[in-house]
C-alpha cells in the first residue's frame, strides 16, 4: 500500500483539493481530514502559510521576523480550540501611545490595555478637559456591544443583516453601518489627535477617505474591532509562523496531504459537480488531479484566472500598505520622556492625527506619497523576546506599517517612489526621538542596515496577492444583505461561486478578511452540509 502522507498528490481523484497553503487553505483541510475526507493541499511556494509566516530576514541574524502578517485577533477562540492549535496568544502591556508635538512640546497620548488612571491622565494632559476621555469610553463601549454581538455570530451561517441591526443600537449601528465612519468621528471627539487614533481602525490596507461613500472604511473598522467579541490584537508566541505551522500540523495529522512548489494553472469544474485541477510542480512536470469540490484559497480575481475566465482589468484589487521590518541594536527614546519599553509595547501611532490621514488621502488620491506619512509602528520582541534568537542584549525588532499608500503610488517609479516612501514613514518618527532611528538599527552579516521594505507590489510578487491586496478585495459586512439568496450551504456560509463545485475558502469569502481562518471554516463546514 502506498503511504499517502509520504506521496501527496499521486492519487487520482480527491474528496476536496484546496488551491493555496496559507492559513485559511490550512484550517479547511483540518476540518475536512477530521471530518474523513480525502483532502489535498497544493501550495505554490516551498512552505505553507501564505502571508502568515515567520522568516529570518537579516543575513546572518537568526531573529524570525512575522514578515508579513503579524498579530491576531479575529481568528475565534472556538476555532482553535476545535483544531486543538498549540498557539499562546500573549496580550501587549500597552494598547497604544501616540507621540505629538504641539507648539514645539513633545508629549504624549497613552492608553493602557486596561485603562486606568494614567490614561485618564494622559488625556486630561492632552486635551485640558475629561470630556474627551469621557466620550472615548463612551464610543468604545458602544463599539464593544456591537461586537458581542457580531463576534458569536462568526462560527455559524451568515446571519441577516436584519437580524443583528434589530439587537444593536440604533445610534450604534448609524455611526458605524449606515453612514461614514468620519462622520461619528467628528460629532463625537474634538481632539485632532484623539480623532486620529479612532480612525486609523479604518485604513488598514484600505485607501478611503473616512467620508468615502462606499462605506469600506466601516467595514474595515468593524473587522478591526470585533475579534472574540474584545477587539484585542494579540502577539503569537514564536511569530505568526507559529499559527500556521500548528494548522499544518492539525491538518497532517487528520490525514490531509500537503504538496508544496505546485503552483496551480487551472482549475476545471463539470456542470453536473466535481472538478479538476492542474498544477505544475517544480521539474517543471504537469500534473492534474480530480475533485468533487475545489476549494480556492486565492484572490477572486485569481480564481476567474484559472478558470479560464478574463477578469476586467478595472476590477483588479489595489493594496494600500507600506511594511518596513527593522532589526534595532537597542530601542530609541522619546523627546517625551515615555520610557520606550512602554510606548513601543503596543500599537505607536504616527502622523495619524484626524487632519493628517484626510491630508494623506489627499495626497495620495492626487498620485503623490503622502508628504506627512500615516503609519503605525509595533515592537513585537517586547511582548515574545523568543523570536529574537541568540542577539546581543537590547536587540529588539520593530514594525512599521504605513497606511494610505496605494499600489497606483508606486507604478510609475517603483524603486524611487519607495525610498521616498520608506524616508518619509522614518522621518514620521524620528521627529518624536532623541536620537534617529537609523542609529539605532542594527547590522547584518553583510554589513548591511537590518531594513526591509515591502509595498503592495512586493507582497503581489511575493504571495500573488493582486494588486498586492492584503484582504484580496474590499472587506464586506459580516452578515448577508437584505435580499441576498441563501439557498445553497456555500450561500449561507458567504463562501460561493458561479461554480458549484468551487467554493473560496480564502480572505475573499464574505468574512474571510485578516488572519482569522473564518474563510476556511465557513468553506469547510458548506462542504460538510453538502457530502
Amino acid at each position: 500500500m502506498i503511504d499517502m502522507a509520504a506521496h501527496p498528490g499521486t492519487r487520482p481523484t480527491y474528496d476536496v483539493v484546496v488551491v493555496g497553503g496559507g492559513h485559511n487553505g490550512l484550517v479547511s483541510a483540518a476540518y475536512l481530514a477530521r471530518a474523513g475526507l480525502s483532502v489535498l493541499v497544493l501550495e505554490r511556494l516551498g512552505h505553507t502559510g501564505g502571508a502568515a509566516v515567520s522568516a529570518t530576514a537579516f543575513p546572518g541574524l537568526p531573529t524570525r521576523l512575522s514578515r508579513y502578517s503579524y498579530l491576531v485577533s479575529v481568528m475565534p477562540e472556538q476555532l482553535m480550540a476545535d483544531l486543538r492549535l498549540d498557539v499562546t496568544l500573549s496580550s501587549r502591556r500597552t494598547a497604544s501611545y501616540t507621540p505629538t508635538l504641539r507648539d514645539g512640546k513633545p508629549g504624549g497620548l497613552l492608553v493602557e490595555r486596561h485603562e486606568r488612571d494614567a490614561t485618564r491622565h494622559s488625556f486630561l494632559e492632552l486635551t485640558g478637559a475629561e470630556t474627551e476621555y469621557d466620550a472615548w469610553r463612551e464610543f468604545y463601549a458602544d463599539v464593544a456591544e456591537m461586537a458581542r454581538v457580531v463576534a458569536p455570530t462568526l462560527l455559524q451561517p451568515l446571519p441577516t443583516e436584519r437580524e443583528l441591526r434589530e439587537r444593536v443600537d440604533p445610534g450604534t449601528w448609524r455611526d458605524l453601518v449606515t453612514r461614514p465612519l468620519g462622520e461619528a468621528v467628528e460629532r463625537r471627539f474634538t481632539d485632532d489627535t484623539v480623532r486620529g487614533v479612532v480612525a486609523t481602525d479604518a485604513l488598514i490596507g484600505t485607501f478611503a477617505s473616512l467620508h468615502d461613500p462606499s462605506l469600506v472604511q466601516n467595514r474595515c473598522f468593524l473587522y478591526h474591532l470585533i475579534g472574540n467579541g474584545t477587539g484585542e490584537w494579540r502577539v503569537p508566541v514564536g511569530g505568526m509562523g507559529s499559527v500556521t505551522g500548528a494548522l499544518e500540523r492539525a491538518a497532517v495529522s487528520a490525514g490531509a496531504e500537503i504538496l508544496t512548489g505546485a503552483g496551480v494553472s487551472a482549475v476545471r469544474a463539470d456542470e453536473h459537480g466535481g472538478g479538476e485541477v492542474t498544477w505544475t510542480s517544480d521539474d517543471g512536470a504537469s500534473h492534474s488531479v480530480g475533485a468533487r469540490f475545489v476549494l480556492a484559497n486565492v484572490a477572486p480575481w485569481v480564481l476567474q484566472i484559472l478558470l479560464g475566465e478574463q477578469p476586467e482589468p478595472d476590477t483588479k484589487p489595489e493594496g494600500s500598505q507600506l511594511k518596513i521590518n527593522f532589526l534595532l541594536d537597542r530601542l530609541p527614546r522619546l523627546r517625551s520622556g515615555v520610557d520606550p519599553a512602554v510606548a513601543f509595547a503596543g500599537t505607536l501611532h504616527l502622523g495619524e492625527d484626524y487632519s493628517q490621514l484626510e491630508a494623506a488621502y489627499a495626497d495620495a488620491a492626487a498620485g503623490r506619497v503622502p508628504s506627512v506619512m500615516p503609519g503605525e509602528v509595533y515592537c513585537h520582541s517586547l511582548t515574545d523576546p523568543s523570536i529574537l534568537g541568540d542577539v546581543p542584549s537590547g536587540t529588539h525588532t520593530l514594525t512599521y506599517f504605513g497606511l494610505l499608500t496605494p499600489a497606483s503610488l508606486f507604478e510609475a517609479d517603483p524603486e524611487g517612489a519607495k525610498a521616498l516612501a520608506v524616508e518619509r514613514a522614518i522621518a514620521s518618527l524620528d521627529q518624536h526621538l532623541v536620537e534617529p532611528l537609523m542609529s539605532c538599527v542594527a547590522r547584518d552579516g553583510n554589513g548591511d542596515p537590518c531594513l526591509e521594505a515591502k509595498v503592495p507590489q512586493d507582497v503581489e510578487r511575493d504571495l500573488a496577492m493582486p494588486g498586492g491586496h492584503i484582504f484580496h478585495g474590499d472587506l464586506d459586512w459580516p452578515w448577508a444583505p437584505a435580499r441576498a439568496r441563501l439557498d445553497t450551504p456555500a450561500q449561507q456560509w458567504g463562501v460561493q461561486t458561479n461554480r458549484d463545485a468551487v467554493l473560496l475558502c480564502g480572505s475573499g469569502s464574505r468574512r474571510g478578511g485578516a488572519v482569522s481562518g473564518l474563510g476556511g471554516h465557513h468553506a469547510a463546514q458548506a462542504i460538510l452540509a453538502m457530502r
